[in-house]
């Protein structure tokens, strides 16, 4: 009978464990292609030429590969010192990127205060009191004269929380998973402006190619205004041409203003990167140039990401904390089995406090339960529940958002190949067509119109060129930052930097 009883409650005890444990925690699924669909597709000229080649007939190259750069310091992959330095500052003095590791320093100080209810809990207590009680209190007739005494105590407790119905365990657990989602919060806010220290520089320096690209299309123009004045002045032609060389010559100066202005919004905007003062640096001109080597970034398993990128990193991490937070909630159903103990001494003077005579102890334990709530408890594991779903939900939204960053990346590095490829043809073409509208109109064969015509081809193709070149760089970044930043395996020594943030 006895043993029948033990098997009962030993199962009652399984059950109620059970009932109040947070569920096992399953990777969610997702749907994972088997590779990149861009990165299948070969970078081919329209009309079939699959072999990208420059417009003087050479092989045009894309870039080269770095798969020989240290993992998680991609931008070296650019061979770029003035880039190795701005990132280096960047990630030295960045304000944003301090707020998340001081964020992610709270939230292993909480997972730290979480662990402390693992462990016992011991106080000391010293106290000094002047009472005066009423007669009732000491069981005495009403208006019996109780003198006022001094009292004096001293008194160590301990308490322990058993952890029956795994409420400390699931708050340890939820814990830890939020200390992750902030210190994989902290990557990516370190990526996120690595990112962008290199796009704002590589648009710096796209900026600067444009003007110097208009300052050649200045030059021109004032050569058209000498030739066109010398003429007016000879009489060979009316002064219709002249008006329209100056109109084009200020219209060039007013684009070159304007690109001075977007190349100080743009220096700007990196010295916030850099945690400086907008006005306390001066980037140098340093056009981008046809020399730009770009590395060539394996896009790898589309399965990877899930290692790789930190957004996603988040998504995980929260997700096992609202698992462990439904562990939470159920428990409050439960008893809370507290065992507490104290020991110390009172008298009526601080001496007698130590006096085996004064000594008192207290030994216990408290059990207890809810009983009527309104149903609160049941709300709270509702809500937990339905937290779940939504960090489930967002997980799979962040992989989805990372697949098609990658596809989008890709698909646009593919086509700037394209276009680069082709913007070369036009630039030769429009320089040698600038070339000989020039000799003709000096040689008056030909209307100042057409020379105009052909200068802003010129112009207009030779930007594009430029464009493009700081287009592929800054996408290139794009990729990379898609890919998780690295793209051999995921960044290493990411708590590295995390833990060297914790001790500035």
């Amino acid at each position: 009978m006895k043993t029948t009883q033990s098997l009962g409650v030993a199962l009652l005890a399984a059950l109620l464990l059970a009932a109040c444990a947070a569920p096992e925690f399953r990777q969610p699924d997702v749907a994972i292609p088997a590779a990149f669909r861009e990165a299948q597709r070969p970078a081919a000229i329209p009309g079939g030429e699959a072999v990208v080649r420059a417009a003087d007939g050479t092989t045009w190259q894309v870039g080269r590969p770095a798969e020989a750069q240290p993992r998680g310091e991609w931008w070296r992959a650019f061979n770029d010192a003035t880039l190795n330095a701005l990132i280096d500052q960047a990630t030295a003095s960045n304000q944003t990127l301090a707020v998340a590791a001081a964020r992610v320093r709270q939230a292993r100080a909480i997972a730290g205060i979480a662990e402390a209810d693992r462990s016992p809990q011991a106080g000391i207590g010293i106290s000094a009191d002047r009472v005066r009680r009423s007669p009732l209190e000491v069981n005495l007739p009403p208006g019996t004269p109780v003198p006022t005494a001094n009292v004096y105590a001293a008194r160590l407790s301990a308490s322990y929380e058993v952890d029956l119905f795994g409420r400390v365990s699931s708050s340890v657990a939820a814990a830890r998973g939020e200390a992750g989602a902030m210190e994989a919060t902290y990557r990516s806010v370190l990526l996120s402006l690595q990112a962008d220290v290199a796009q704002t520089y590589f648009r710096m320096r796209s900026l600067d190619a444009e003007l110097a690209t208009l300052e050649h299309t200045v030059q021109l123009r004032e050569e058209s205004v000498r030739i066109t004045g010398r003429r007016f002045e000879l009489g060979d032609i009316g002064e219709l041409d002249l008006v329209r060389a100056r109109s084009a010559l200020a219209t060039a100066r007013a684009e070159a203003v304007g690109l001075q202005r977007q190349r100080a919004a743009a220096e700007h905007a990196l010295a916030v990167l850099l945690g400086q003062p907008a006005s306390a640096i001066s980037a140098p001109v340093s056009p981008l140039d046809e020399a730009l080597a770009l590395p060539v970034v394996p896009a790898g398993l589309p399965s990877a990401l899930l290692q790789r990128r930190p957004d996603i990193a988040i998504a995980q991490r929260g997700m096992e904390a609202a698992n462990a937070r439904i562990g939470v909630s159920r428990a409050a159903m439960f008893p809370a089995l507290t065992i507490g103990a104290a020991a110390g001494g009172i008298g009526t003077s601080f001496a007698d406090v130590f006096k085996w005579s004064s000594r008192s102890w207290l030994l216990g334990a408290a059990l207890a339960a809810p009983l009527l709530d309104g149903g609160r408890i049941r709300s709270d594991v509702a809500r937990s529940e339905a937290a779940l779903e939504e960090a489930v939900a967002a997980y799979r939204q962040s992989v989805l958002t990372a697949f098609a960053e990658v596809e989008d990346n890709l698909a646009a590095l593919r086509i700037l190949a394209l276009q680069g490829a082709e913007i070369d043809n036009a630039v030769a073409s429009a320089r040698r067509s600038a070339d000989l509208a020039q000799t003709l109109y000096r040689a008056g064969r030909s209307s100042y119109l057409d020379l105009l015509d052909a200068q802003r081809n010129l112009a207009a193709a030779e930007r594009n060129a430029v464009q493009l070149r700081g287009d592929r760089a800054v996408t290139t970044v794009a990729l990379i930052r898609a890919l998780g930043g690295s793209w051999d395996a995921p960044l290493a020594g990411g708590n590295q930097v995390i833990g060297a943030a914790d001790g500035d």
